[in-house]
């Protein structure tokens, strides 16, 4: 049995639970306590279950609570800036002809415990991402097949009030990936990652000027006409006017400079590549660049890589090789280089999301497919899993356990956040 192999089922197990990873953001605190003394929930969405845990990031443990159950697959979640509500968007296919929705859900002081606010509400086109604006006025959802975007009027109550009408002329790119707020709340940022297997279908990113859930066209960044360029996933720099996008097909993490106007540099300050190690990869390996979140501390910026593909042997589809890991890069705080400090192990297949808890003392990997894995002459199942880190003083990690999960019928490790609840 090879080492990599060895370490993926030689696992601590602490808890085996059915969820996948995702991030939700660190809204602002109308309370000086500090995050380390406040209570934290991770939602995990494994198939049509939306599962509660309590999340201890001095013991770097999750406890299972509940299980809420969706009309659909979870796709993405975003909190009020209050934290008293979440906004779910969910597919109950991937074609636009399924039937999906944004369900809300108000959020129990204490323990983040979830009860239904309100109907669904019906959308036109699968979602792919859901976030809330600066002021909690309103919910923007993100598609990406057909891309497009719909911005709803939020309540008083925290439901789902009107749809804003927008200019019909937004030109949001090719298979839009993401939506996120400036925190400046004057620009929003849409992602057209673009569809890196035909060349006529290139990436770009949008900027939009924001004003009371209106968008206008500001600029649109696409650097060599978007060959070459597919973007998947942004964060904002804390602190700093910094922008740090990860290209999925080519393997990079960049840098682009934000003006006080909101524009973005027309090319990368700086364009990184996120691997291990590069000249070992092979197409078949199916590798791809994920998600980006930048630590609080505004000075270390993590990526995920993501080894997809597979090959036959005997009959059999096995795991292709390529990396599955955290890549971790320092920022300098003069010029926003990032420059690649670590790479760690995920210690299994695919971590499409990873989440850092409120107060950045650990992160959590959700390695989202099983694969069946060559070892010499046998084959092994390598399950889903979470895998979660100590969070160093330097912002690099530690390895602590992974959480074998079980194979779900009609579902996978898809997405999971870990959030402060409300007192």
């Amino acid at each position: 049995m090879s080492p990599r192999v060895r370490k993926w089922l030689l696992r601590d197990v602490v808890l085996t639970c059915a969820m996948t990873v995702f991030v939700l953001p660190q809204a602002k605190q109308a309370s000086a306590e500090p995050a380390a003394s406040r209570a934290a929930a991770l939602y995990a969405a494994n198939g049509h279950e939306f599962i509660r845990y309590e999340v201890s990031a001095a013991d770097a443990t999750l406890t299972k609570r509940e299980t809420v159950i969706l009309p659909g697959v979870a796709q993405y979640a975003w909190p009020s800036p209050s934290l008293k509500h979440l906004y779910i968007v969910w597919t109950g296919g991937q074609s636009a002809a399924g039937a999906h929705g944004l369900t809300v859900f108000d959020v129990e002081p204490g323990t983040g415990k979830l009860s239904k606010h309100g109907d669904d509400v019906p959308l036109k086109y699968r979602p792919i991402h859901v976030t809330v604006d600066r002021d909690g006025t309103h919910a923007l959802v993100a598609y990406n097949n057909p891309s497009a975007v719909t911005v709803f009027n939020i309540n008083p109550d925290g439901g789902i009030g009107s749809q804003v009408d927008e200019p019909p002329d937004l030109d949001l790119g090719i298979y839009t990936h993401q939506v996120k707020v400036a925190p400046s709340n004057k620009q929003v940022i849409i992602i057209g990652r673009g569809n890196y297997d035909h060349e006529h279908d290139p990436g770009s990113i949008h900027v939009y000027n924001y004003d009371r859930g209106v968008l206008s066209k500001l600029q649109v960044v696409a650097p060599g006409g978007g060959v070459n360029f597919h973007p998947r996933h942004l964060d904002f720099a804390v602190n700093a006017p910094w922008l740090f996008v990860s290209l999925e097909a080519e393997h990079r993490l960049q840098t682009y400079r934000v003006d006080k106007d909101g524009k973005l540099s027309d090319a990368p300050l700086f364009s990184k590549n996120t691997l291990a190690n590069p000249s070992a990869i092979k197409p078949e390996d199916g590798e791809q660049t994920g998600t980006v979140h930048v630590h609080p501390n505004g000075k270390v910026v993590y990526t995920a890589n993501r080894g997809t593909g597979t090959v036959a042997y005997e009959g059999k589809q096995v795991f292709a090789g390529g990396e599955n890991n955290i890549a971790v890069f320092d920022i300098d705080p003069k010029t926003g280089e990032p420059k690649l400090v670590q790479n760690i192990d995920t210690h299994g297949i695919i971590p499409r999301t990873f989440a850092l808890d409120p107060s950045a003392r650990i992160l959590v990997a959700a390695n989202q497919n099983s694969r069946l894995v060559r070892d010499g002459d046998k084959v092994t199942k390598v399950p889903e899993s979470l895998a979660l880190y100590r969070v160093l003083p330097d912002g690099k990690l530690a390895f602590v356990r992974t959480y074998p999960l079980d194979d779900v019928p009609g579902g996978n490790l898809f997405w999971m956040g870990i959030n402060q609840v409300p007192h």
